[in-house]
């Protein structure tokens, strides 16, 4: 049995054609990412505007990060 053909409390990813875990694998995305991929996808069933608020702070946490690289600042 392979770890996709489960989940552990809730469907909300089983009933996808593709889990946001399989996308995010294939395309090796880096964590932030990733659970915004996780977050946007499973908004409506489980978290709800959380999920969405959630996802923006995952933005703002690569925002921050890629202004850091280009030592740019913004107000």
């Amino acid at each position: 049995m392979k770890a996709t053909d489960y989940q552990v409390a809730g469907d909300h990813y089983k009933k996808l054609k593709i889990q946001p875990i399989e996308y995010i694998m294939a395309n090796q995305l880096p964590f932030a990412e990733g659970c915004i991929v996780k977050y946007a996808t499973r908004w409506r069933d489980k978290g709800g505007v959380d999920d969405l608020r959630k996802i923006k702070q995952f933005c703002d946490f690569i925002i921050e990060s890629e202004l850091e690289k280009t030592k740019k600042v913004t107000l």
